[in-house]
């Protein structure tokens, strides 16, 4: 989608959700600022709820209405919205939540009549969505030629080409005239149809209509590669069976007008504010429940604003027999964890990955799940299973080997933990993360220190603002006896990370190092004051501090039976 028409977009999507000013009468205020509270922290429940107690007072508000129609959209109540919708277009109030509501609700009647005779001019969502919702109302309405002259006429639009043309040979395709569709998605080199995942599966559908089920396979390989996952592996198991596909990314004109929220939806994804997206996806799922794209770009909409539980429950609505059920399935994974609820995360992803052992992602997200837990053992089981699963010039496969050693390095297994590191160092050997991780590791076994410290050195030429990673290089060069040298690393570190106590007990020790004693004690107090006493597991040891801080490094050293510190400057 072209830059110019996406920042426009944006705008508009800034100027909609800035709420105006609303004036509270006697008894308003509360539900008012209530409704206001929950909207900030995207709780749309409770935000209906309060808006719905306000408009008992202010009947008539424009802006407790518009506050309204959004928090019943984003929970996919576009029918109970609709009263209040009307109110406002009865009011003449130009508001574009109210617009797509009624427009919506229009598309769920399949009155097309009523789509096309809205105002535009009074009434408008966007340049781009009220010409394609014409388009397809004139395809329901059997207008063939004039729904593909109003495709035609929306293409000519600035930066609303792609967007027209997409839609012109959906809208081809649900007629039948397959030819007439493959004919725009094969131009141009067969552009349009690698734009999307579903532009591609389209033209894929197509293809097999015309009993081309080689060239669909051609087709599907080119767009998504080998790593097949399983709603892929479905459609080119039946493919490969000679089995025609149904064409069904938009097989009616309300599936043409569910696209159409969802395409814009999917275009704004990451552009636009999550919960101005929320709005077009909701939209798409309602217009066509079993467009389970928008149900999952709703549910990771949900995710992302918090809202876990209701992103648990748009996950659910995906049925168990669709191909892409595991996709829900990883995005509930993810939201069970990310609510705090990393069991039942576990559980969903252990029964994925019986029922899908040859699906990568599955055992990745589990190993990641397991090593964020805690257990170890658990995830190199997953990441050896995702290791044996990956092709072996994969290049996010030095993440695997980089996460299987992080475990076996807690696992205290060092031989295999180094073993990966450099495995995956061979495939990405600049990669800052895993020369960071490997250099720090040998710097505090206190082996080929001279590697460590070049190792972290180019790590931090490609990641100067990382403090995880100029903290190593400061402290590779204390372990190395540069205590001058190792200062400005370590309080630049500081610097970037200041609240981190494993940074500020490196920089403590450095100070004392070079003979700088009080500056050495404060830094230890800090430490000691940011240490979670939740983690157990921390770097940060609370009970070596306060004995630095009792007798000082050198006597901690003594008894720890660690070679002495050499002061700086003191030849002796």
């Amino acid at each position: 989608m072209p830059v110019s028409y996406l920042r426009t977009l944006t705008c508009a999507a800034a100027l909609f959700m800035a709420t105006g000013p609303v004036a509270l009468a006697e008894g308003l205020a509360g539900a008012y600022l209530a409704g206001r509270a929950a909207t900030y922290d995207n709780d749309f429940a409770a935000s209906a709820q309060y808006y719905t107690r306000a408009l008992v007072r202010d009947s008539q508000n424009a802006t407790l209405m518009e506050n309204l129609l959004y928090a019943q959209l984003a929970l996919g109540e576009v029918r109970a919205a609709l009263p209040v919708a009307q109110r406002m277009w009865e009011q003449g109030a130009r508001s574009q939540v109210a617009n797509i509501v009624m427009a919506g609700n229009f598309a769920l009647q399949d009155d097309y009549d009523a789509l096309l005779s809205r105002d535009v001019a009074q009434f408008e969502i966007s340049p781009l969505v009220d010409g394609l919702l014409n388009a397809w109302a004139y395809m329901g309405q059997g207008a063939v030629s004039q729904a593909l002259q109003q495709f035609d006429q929306v293409a000519k639009q600035d930066g609303l080409q792609f967007f027209a043309t997409y839609h012109k040979a959906l809208a081809l395709a649900s007629v039948g005239d397959y030819e007439g569709a493959e004919a725009l998605f094969s131009a141009n080199g067969g552009q349009l149809g690698r734009s999307s995942r579903r532009a591609a599966i389209a033209r894929v559908q197509i293809l097999s209509q015309l009993g081309q089920n080689d060239a669909a396979l051609t087709v599907l390989v080119d767009s998504f590669g080998a790593g097949f996952d399983p709603a892929l592996t479905d459609l080119a198991d039946r493919l490969s069976a000679g089995e025609a596909t149904p064409f069904t990314v938009a097989a009616s004109p309300r599936a043409g007008m569910a696209e159409v929220f969802y395409s814009l939806g999917q275009a704004l994804s990451g552009e636009a504010a999550n919960d101005y997206v929320l709005m077009y996806a909701r939209m798409a799922s309602v217009l066509s429940p079993d467009h389970i794209d928008a149900v999952l770009l709703s549910a990771g909409l949900l995710d992302q604003l918090g809202r876990y539980q209701l992103s648990i429950a748009t996950y659910k609505q995906v049925p168990r027999d669709h191909p892409d059920f595991h996709a829900a399935e990883l995005g509930r994974a993810e939201a069970l964890r990310r609510a705090a609820n990393p069991q039942a995360a576990a559980e969903v992803l252990e029964q994925l990955a019986r029922d899908f052992p040859e699906h990568l992602a599955v055992h990745v997200d589990l190993g990641d799940l397991m090593r964020q837990q805690e257990d170890y053992t658990g995830a190199v089981a997953a990441y050896n299973r995702a290791l044996d699963l990956s092709e072996p010039d994969a290049q996010n496969r030095w993440f695997l080997l980089y996460a299987r050693g992080i475990c076996n390095e807690r696992l205290k297994n060092w031989e295999a933990a180094e073993a990966d590191f450099r495995a995956a160092l061979v495939i990405d050997p600049d990669q800052p993360q895993v020369l960071n991780y490997l250099g720090y590791s040998l710097v505090e076994r206190e082996e080929k220190l001279d590697e460590a410290l070049a190792m972290i050195e180019r790590a931090v030429s490609a990641r100067p603002e990382s403090g995880y990673i100029v903290d190593s290089l400061g402290w590779v060069l204390y372990r190395l006896g540069r205590y001058d040298d190792a200062v400005g690393h370590m309080e630049r570190a500081v610097e970037l990370m200041p609240v981190d106590p494993v940074v500020n007990d490196h920089l403590g020790d450095v100070y004392w190092a070079v003979g700088r004693r009080l500056e050495a004690e404060f830094q230890w107090k800090r430490a000691l004051s940011f240490v979670d006493p939740e983690d157990t597991d921390a770097e940060a040891d609370p009970v070596r501090i306060r004995r630095k801080l009792d007798v000082g490094l050198d006597l901690v050293l003594s008894e720890e039976g660690a070679p002495p510190l050499k002061v700086a400057n003191d030849d002796s």
